[in-house]
């Protein structure tokens, strides 16, 4: 509990509490809001930790399960911290702009990717120096202006499992390939959008860098600590491997030593038997009866 006061003293210093004006509220918000103060809605930051809590244990067990979670924020307030909080824990990253069918039709993607990489690899071992400065610009241009927009699913192979959203209203686009495509969503909901869109919703004020801030490395911090018990896992099962390995070295040192030694004492024991030449045994002679010649 203590936890979770701290927590949530945490989320209120930052004005995750904060949502918009009255007027522009999406009523399916109501069970997340608290109050009305000064004509702005008020999250309820009980429901904002109960939340958090169940969206960060979730993309634990995604990241544990050595799934990949693309991280998903173009406004400008929200590309910095979610690019850097996504390259810390090695996941995909879309803070540019949001390419239609980045996921609905990831092989075209893929492709586009691939062209970059194999620019960049031209630009880099020299195999563009045949090239003229013209075009040795077009293409540094071309590589450029991709790395921007593909830059962050560079690294990206399939699909990602899960889709963590900076604004679901404002990410629209990536909400609903995700949807069509049955990849788990979650992401920051304020009190202007439908929380029953986003398998995962966290009530909060998406606008306020801090508050981005804040939700974005405490769900970092849940895919960082999936990992290392991926990561420790692993190297438990190489270590009982090796143990199982050694054993049965051993186990088969001992067992030739054994065989060896037997088959070395059979060896002693045949030559033993019949070692040096076998002596005649001559008949003694015996007088014959009556002693006569």
């Amino acid at each position: 509990m203590e936890q979770n006061t701290s927590l949530q003293q945490q989320l209120l210093e930052a004005g995750v509490h904060f949502g918009h004006l009255r007027k522009k509220w999406n009523p399916k918000m109501l069970p997340y809001i608290f109050a009305e103060k000064k004509g702005i809605h008020i999250i309820d930051l009980n429901k904002t930790v109960d939340s958090l809590q169940d969206a960060a244990a979730a993309l634990k067990q995604v990241a544990k399960s050595g799934k990949k979670i693309m991280f998903v924020a173009t406004k400008k307030q929200a590309k910095e911290i979610v690019s850097e909080c996504a390259r810390r824990v090695n996941m995909p990253f879309a803070t540019e702009r949001w390419l239609g069918g980045m996921l609905t039709n990831f092989n075209t993607v893929r492709k586009s990717v691939k062209k970059m990489q194999s620019i960049e690899k031209m630009l880099n071992d020299g195999s563009a120096e045949s090239l003229t400065k013209k075009e040795r610009l077009t293409l540094t241009r071309d590589k450029e202006k991709m790395e921007k927009v593909l830059g962050g699913i560079a690294q990206l192979g399939r699909l990602p499992a899960a889709l963590f959203i900076v604004d679901i209203g404002h990410e629209h686009i990536a909400l609903a390939e995700a949807k069509r495509l049955g990849i788990t969503t979650f992401g920051m909901v304020d009190t202007n959008s439908d929380p029953n869109k986003v398998d995962f919703p966290i009530p909060a004020n998406d606008d306020a860098t801090k508050s981005i801030a804040i939700i974005t490395n405490y769900i970092t911090s849940a895919i960082a600590e999936g990992l290392e018990e991926r990561q420790a896992a692993k190297d438990e099962e190489i270590a009982t491997e090796d143990v199982e390995n050694e054993a049965e070295k051993k186990a088969a040192r001992l067992q030739a030593e054994a065989e060896s030694e037997g088959g070395h004492r059979r060896g002693e024991r045949q030559k033993g038997g019949s070692g040096g030449p076998t002596k005649r045994r001559i008949p003694s002679r015996r007088p014959a009866p009556g002693g006569g010649r």
